[in-house]
Protein backbone atom coordinates (compact mmCIF):
# COMPACT_ATOMS: atom_id res chain seq x y z
CA UNK A 1 0.00 0.00 0.00
CA UNK A 2 1.24 3.54 -0.45
CA UNK A 3 0.99 4.14 3.67
CA UNK A 4 3.60 1.08 4.01
CA UNK A 5 5.79 2.48 0.98
CA UNK A 6 5.79 6.33 2.98
CA UNK A 7 6.75 4.86 5.97
CA UNK A 8 9.59 2.42 4.25
CA UNK A 9 10.93 5.65 2.02
CA UNK A 10 11.28 7.15 5.57
CA UNK A 11 12.65 4.50 7.65
CA UNK A 12 15.50 4.26 4.78
CA UNK A 13 16.31 8.00 4.97
CA UNK A 14 16.89 7.42 8.73
CA UNK A 15 19.24 4.68 8.37
CA UNK A 16 21.26 6.04 6.11
CA UNK A 17 21.78 9.33 8.39
CA UNK A 18 22.41 7.28 11.12
CA UNK A 19 25.18 5.49 9.47
CA UNK A 20 26.24 8.97 8.06
CA UNK A 21 26.36 10.67 11.58
CA UNK A 22 28.30 7.83 13.25
CA UNK A 23 31.24 7.82 10.53
CA UNK A 24 31.24 11.57 10.06
CA UNK A 25 31.80 14.44 12.70
CA UNK A 26 28.96 16.80 13.46
CA UNK A 27 28.58 20.07 12.03
CA UNK A 28 28.52 22.49 15.03
CA UNK A 29 26.11 25.48 14.62
CA UNK A 30 24.58 27.83 17.36
CA UNK A 31 21.16 28.09 15.22
CA UNK A 32 20.98 25.36 13.05
CA UNK A 33 20.86 22.06 13.46
CA UNK A 34 20.58 18.58 11.59
CA UNK A 35 17.21 16.58 12.91
CA UNK A 36 14.16 15.10 11.32
CA UNK A 37 10.50 16.12 11.18
CA UNK A 38 7.52 14.56 11.20
CA UNK A 39 3.51 16.18 10.50
CA UNK A 40 0.84 14.21 10.93
CA UNK A 41 -2.24 16.02 9.74
CA UNK A 42 -5.78 16.34 8.43
CA UNK A 43 -7.40 18.71 5.89
CA UNK A 44 -11.16 18.94 4.06
CA UNK A 45 -10.63 17.90 -0.10
CA UNK A 46 -12.66 18.31 -2.82
CA UNK A 47 -12.28 16.52 -6.03
CA UNK A 48 -14.08 15.98 -9.29
CA UNK A 49 -13.19 12.83 -11.90
CA UNK A 50 -14.32 11.03 -14.61
CA UNK A 51 -13.04 8.23 -17.37
CA UNK A 52 -13.91 7.69 -21.06
CA UNK A 53 -16.28 4.94 -21.50
CA UNK A 54 -17.36 3.82 -24.90
CA UNK A 55 -21.45 3.83 -26.14
CA UNK A 56 -22.47 0.48 -26.87
CA UNK A 57 -24.53 1.53 -29.39
CA UNK A 58 -22.35 4.38 -31.44
CA UNK A 59 -18.90 3.04 -30.68
CA UNK A 60 -18.57 6.37 -29.96
CA UNK A 61 -16.50 8.10 -26.41
CA UNK A 62 -18.14 9.71 -23.78
CA UNK A 63 -17.18 10.89 -20.39
CA UNK A 64 -19.09 9.02 -16.87
CA UNK A 65 -18.05 11.17 -13.95
CA UNK A 66 -17.18 9.24 -10.33
CA UNK A 67 -18.94 11.95 -8.54
CA UNK A 68 -22.36 12.44 -10.75
CA UNK A 69 -22.87 9.43 -12.25
CA UNK A 70 -21.13 6.94 -9.55
CA UNK A 71 -22.08 8.61 -6.41
CA UNK A 72 -18.11 9.52 -4.90
CA UNK A 73 -18.04 11.93 -2.25
CA UNK A 74 -17.29 15.00 -3.39
CA UNK A 75 -15.80 16.32 -0.04
CA UNK A 76 -14.26 14.65 2.77
CA UNK A 77 -11.48 14.75 5.45
CA UNK A 78 -8.40 13.61 4.39
CA UNK A 79 -4.97 12.62 6.25
CA UNK A 80 -1.99 13.56 5.36
CA UNK A 81 2.02 13.19 5.90
CA UNK A 82 5.18 15.30 5.56
CA UNK A 83 8.50 14.03 6.71
CA UNK A 84 11.23 16.54 6.46
CA UNK A 85 15.25 15.86 6.68
CA UNK A 86 17.19 18.96 7.60
CA UNK A 87 21.17 18.82 7.61
CA UNK A 88 24.75 20.61 6.98
CA UNK A 89 22.56 24.21 7.55
CA UNK A 90 21.13 24.50 4.49
CA UNK A 91 19.75 21.23 3.08
CA UNK A 92 16.38 19.57 3.29
CA UNK A 93 14.89 16.41 1.91
CA UNK A 94 11.42 16.17 2.32
CA UNK A 95 8.44 13.48 1.43
CA UNK A 96 5.08 14.01 1.71
CA UNK A 97 1.62 12.02 0.86
CA UNK A 98 -1.75 12.64 0.45
CA UNK A 99 -4.48 10.23 -0.35
CA UNK A 100 -7.80 9.98 -1.46
CA UNK A 101 -10.17 6.66 -1.20
CA UNK A 102 -13.45 6.46 -1.88
CA UNK A 103 -16.27 4.23 -2.17
CA UNK A 104 -19.94 4.22 -3.54
CA UNK A 105 -23.01 2.02 -4.59
CA UNK A 106 -24.73 3.05 -7.32
CA UNK A 107 -28.60 1.28 -7.04
CA UNK A 108 -29.44 1.89 -10.56
CA UNK A 109 -26.91 3.14 -13.74
CA UNK A 110 -28.58 5.75 -15.63
CA UNK A 111 -26.79 4.88 -19.17
CA UNK A 112 -24.80 1.84 -20.99
CA UNK A 113 -21.61 2.17 -21.11
CA UNK A 114 -18.29 -0.04 -22.07
CA UNK A 115 -15.09 -0.04 -19.87
CA UNK A 116 -12.81 -0.65 -22.49
CA UNK A 117 -8.76 -2.25 -22.32
CA UNK A 118 -8.86 -2.97 -18.36
CA UNK A 119 -6.33 -5.63 -17.84
CA UNK A 120 -6.75 -6.53 -21.73
CA UNK A 121 -10.69 -6.94 -21.37
CA UNK A 122 -13.34 -4.60 -22.39
CA UNK A 123 -16.79 -5.03 -19.90
CA UNK A 124 -20.34 -3.66 -20.24
CA UNK A 125 -22.15 -1.90 -17.89
CA UNK A 126 -25.99 -1.81 -18.76
CA UNK A 127 -28.83 0.62 -17.80
CA UNK A 128 -30.11 -0.44 -14.29
CA UNK A 129 -27.50 -2.04 -13.58
CA UNK A 130 -26.37 -1.90 -9.66
CA UNK A 131 -22.76 -1.09 -9.37
CA UNK A 132 -19.54 -0.41 -6.53
CA UNK A 133 -17.40 1.77 -7.17
CA UNK A 134 -14.09 2.19 -5.98
CA UNK A 135 -11.61 5.03 -6.23
CA UNK A 136 -8.29 5.62 -4.70
CA UNK A 137 -5.60 8.12 -5.41
CA UNK A 138 -2.63 8.94 -4.00
CA UNK A 139 0.32 11.51 -4.55
CA UNK A 140 3.46 10.88 -3.17
CA UNK A 141 5.91 13.48 -3.61
CA UNK A 142 9.91 13.69 -3.22
CA UNK A 143 12.01 16.40 -2.92
CA UNK A 144 15.10 18.81 -2.23
CA UNK A 145 15.44 22.52 -0.19
CA UNK A 146 17.96 24.74 0.12
CA UNK A 147 18.36 27.32 1.95
CA UNK A 148 19.06 30.22 0.03
CA UNK A 149 18.95 33.45 2.77
CA UNK A 150 19.79 32.33 7.14
CA UNK A 151 19.03 34.40 9.77
CA UNK A 152 18.92 34.17 13.47
CA UNK A 153 15.36 33.78 12.96
CA UNK A 154 14.45 33.26 9.28
CA UNK A 155 15.30 31.02 6.49
CA UNK A 156 14.20 31.56 2.49
CA UNK A 157 15.21 28.76 -0.06
CA UNK A 158 14.41 26.99 -3.35
CA UNK A 159 13.14 23.59 -4.28
CA UNK A 160 13.08 21.07 -6.78
CA UNK A 161 10.84 17.59 -6.45
CA UNK A 162 8.98 14.73 -8.29
CA UNK A 163 5.94 13.72 -7.36
CA UNK A 164 4.11 10.19 -8.71
CA UNK A 165 -0.17 9.80 -8.50
CA UNK A 166 -1.14 6.60 -7.53
CA UNK A 167 -4.99 5.96 -9.19
CA UNK A 168 -6.87 2.74 -8.27
CA UNK A 169 -10.44 1.91 -10.23
CA UNK A 170 -12.47 -0.88 -8.99
CA UNK A 171 -16.01 -1.99 -10.24
CA UNK A 172 -17.99 -4.57 -8.76
CA UNK A 173 -21.59 -5.40 -9.73
CA UNK A 174 -23.76 -6.93 -12.76
CA UNK A 175 -21.34 -6.56 -15.58
CA UNK A 176 -21.26 -8.02 -19.29
CA UNK A 177 -17.95 -9.04 -21.00
CA UNK A 178 -17.21 -7.96 -24.50
CA UNK A 179 -15.86 -9.64 -27.51
CA UNK A 180 -12.29 -8.43 -27.95
CA UNK A 181 -11.76 -5.79 -30.64
CA UNK A 182 -15.52 -5.01 -30.96
CA UNK A 183 -18.64 -3.92 -29.46
CA UNK A 184 -20.31 -7.36 -29.19
CA UNK A 185 -20.95 -7.95 -25.70
CA UNK A 186 -22.67 -10.67 -23.94
CA UNK A 187 -26.11 -10.59 -21.54
CA UNK A 188 -24.36 -9.40 -18.33
CA UNK A 189 -23.86 -12.02 -15.93
CA UNK A 190 -21.93 -11.42 -12.92
CA UNK A 191 -18.46 -11.02 -12.22
CA UNK A 192 -15.39 -10.63 -10.31
CA UNK A 193 -14.10 -7.62 -9.32
CA UNK A 194 -12.82 -5.53 -11.88
CA UNK A 195 -9.73 -3.04 -10.93
CA UNK A 196 -7.32 -0.63 -12.79
CA UNK A 197 -4.61 0.17 -11.59
CA UNK A 198 -2.37 3.58 -13.12
CA UNK A 199 0.98 5.25 -12.32
CA UNK A 200 1.88 8.57 -14.12
CA UNK A 201 5.48 8.84 -14.69
CA UNK A 202 7.48 10.82 -12.42
CA UNK A 203 6.71 14.59 -12.53
CA UNK A 204 8.53 17.78 -11.21
CA UNK A 205 7.65 20.61 -9.79
CA UNK A 206 9.74 23.52 -8.62
CA UNK A 207 8.98 25.34 -5.10
CA UNK A 208 10.06 28.29 -3.05
CA UNK A 209 9.46 28.30 0.98
CA UNK A 210 10.38 30.30 3.86
CA UNK A 211 10.16 30.57 7.96
CA UNK A 212 10.46 33.13 9.93
CA UNK A 213 10.38 32.76 14.20
CA UNK A 214 8.61 36.54 14.81
CA UNK A 215 7.91 35.35 18.58
CA UNK A 216 10.29 32.83 20.81
CA UNK A 217 8.74 29.46 19.84
CA UNK A 218 6.27 30.88 17.19
CA UNK A 219 6.85 30.38 13.45
CA UNK A 220 5.27 31.69 10.62
CA UNK A 221 5.84 29.60 7.57
CA UNK A 222 4.80 29.35 3.90
CA UNK A 223 6.03 27.73 0.48
CA UNK A 224 4.65 27.77 -2.72
CA UNK A 225 5.00 24.60 -5.52
CA UNK A 226 4.15 24.79 -9.30
CA UNK A 227 4.21 22.65 -12.36
CA UNK A 228 2.67 22.16 -15.41
CA UNK A 229 3.83 19.59 -17.98
CA UNK A 230 2.52 17.64 -20.98
CA UNK A 231 4.94 14.31 -21.31
CA UNK A 232 3.85 11.51 -23.34
CA UNK A 233 0.35 10.19 -21.80
CA UNK A 234 -0.38 12.42 -18.89
CA UNK A 235 -1.58 16.17 -19.35
CA UNK A 236 -1.43 18.55 -15.99
CA UNK A 237 -0.81 20.47 -13.28
CA UNK A 238 -0.57 21.46 -9.61
CA UNK A 239 -0.50 24.08 -7.79
CA UNK A 240 -0.07 23.92 -3.94
CA UNK A 241 0.38 27.30 -2.12
CA UNK A 242 0.46 26.84 2.00
CA UNK A 243 0.70 29.85 4.65
CA UNK A 244 0.63 29.02 8.18
CA UNK A 245 2.06 29.35 11.85
CA UNK A 246 3.46 26.84 14.07
CA UNK A 247 3.78 26.90 17.86
CA UNK A 248 6.06 24.85 19.70
CA UNK A 249 4.37 22.73 22.54
CA UNK A 250 7.14 21.17 24.73
CA UNK A 251 11.09 20.42 23.46
CA UNK A 252 10.06 18.50 20.39
CA UNK A 253 6.19 18.97 20.38
CA UNK A 254 4.60 21.61 17.70
CA UNK A 255 1.21 22.49 16.31
CA UNK A 256 1.01 23.65 13.21
CA UNK A 257 -2.30 25.59 11.62
CA UNK A 258 -2.01 26.51 7.93
CA UNK A 259 -4.40 27.55 5.53
CA UNK A 260 -3.63 25.76 1.91
CA UNK A 261 -4.52 26.21 -1.37
CA UNK A 262 -3.65 22.78 -3.56
CA UNK A 263 -4.84 21.79 -6.76
CA UNK A 264 -4.28 19.04 -9.32
CA UNK A 265 -5.35 18.20 -12.27
CA UNK A 266 -4.26 15.56 -14.36
CA UNK A 267 -5.49 13.63 -17.46
CA UNK A 268 -3.84 10.11 -18.18
CA UNK A 269 -4.34 8.80 -21.55
CA UNK A 270 -5.12 5.58 -22.50
CA UNK A 271 -4.92 4.10 -26.07
CA UNK A 272 -4.26 0.55 -28.16
CA UNK A 273 -3.96 -0.41 -31.33
CA UNK A 274 -7.28 -1.63 -33.36
CA UNK A 275 -6.50 -2.21 -37.33
CA UNK A 276 -3.63 -0.35 -37.26
CA UNK A 277 -6.29 2.58 -35.77
CA UNK A 278 -4.61 3.86 -32.20
CA UNK A 279 -8.03 4.09 -30.39
CA UNK A 280 -8.61 5.61 -26.54
CA UNK A 281 -9.68 3.50 -24.13
CA UNK A 282 -10.05 4.05 -20.63
CA UNK A 283 -8.81 7.70 -20.21
CA UNK A 284 -9.10 9.17 -16.28
CA UNK A 285 -9.59 13.03 -16.06
CA UNK A 286 -8.96 13.89 -12.29
CA UNK A 287 -9.02 17.15 -10.75
CA UNK A 288 -8.49 16.84 -6.97
CA UNK A 289 -8.24 20.58 -4.86
CA UNK A 290 -8.74 22.09 -1.57
CA UNK A 291 -8.76 25.01 -0.37
CA UNK A 292 -8.85 26.06 3.45
CA UNK A 293 -7.03 24.80 6.64
CA UNK A 294 -4.86 22.42 7.11
CA UNK A 295 -4.18 21.14 10.88
CA UNK A 296 -1.32 18.63 12.05
CA UNK A 297 0.82 17.60 14.77
CA UNK A 298 4.88 17.85 14.08
CA UNK A 299 7.02 15.85 16.02
CA UNK A 300 10.88 16.65 15.73
CA UNK A 301 13.64 14.54 16.26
Amino acid sequence: SMIRSFFYIVLLILITRTAYAESEPSIQSTTFTDGYTLDIGMFYANSDSNFIATNPKTGGTFPVDFEDELLLAEAQYLPYFEFTFSFNQRHNIYIDWKSLDRKADTETVSQDFILEDIDGKDYLIETGSKLNTSLNIDILRIGYGYDIWQGTNYAVGVSLGLHAMFVETAFKGTIGICVPDSTLCSNSVATPEIIDETITAPLPDIGLYGSYEFYPGWIFDAHAHYFSIKYDDVDGSLVDVRLGVEAKICDNWSLKLAYNYYDVDVTIEKTRNIGNIEQRTFDYNINYSFTGPMFAVSYVF
